[in-house]
């Protein structure tokens, strides 16, 4: 059996600012854990890094309703920094 317990004690944002590689943060607005993307992005540095807040949607909406994915933004930004 395993879980989460190692992860308690991790300060899982400690090192946020030693990634140079680009970045996109996609949550839902609505989602209960939208602090946790608003805290990564704030910690990241560069401007190669992206944070998309979903309007009205929560975590789970983001799986598969194909109507709000924001497709066209995630193709340009993965365009520019992925060459």
């Amino acid at each position: 059996m395993t879980g989460c317990q190692s992860f308690l004690n991790m300060p899982i944002l400690q090192y946020s600012q030693e990634i140079r590689n680009a970045v996109l943060l996609i949550h839902g607005e609505k989602a209960h854990s939208c602090y946790f993307s608003r805290d990564a992005f704030a910690k990241l540095t560069g401007d190669n890094k992206k944070l998309m807040i979903i309007p009205g949607t929560v975590h789970t909406d983001l799986y598969d309703r194909t109507d709000i994915i924001p497709f066209d933004k995630i193709t340009a930004f993965f365009q520019i920094y992925l060459k």
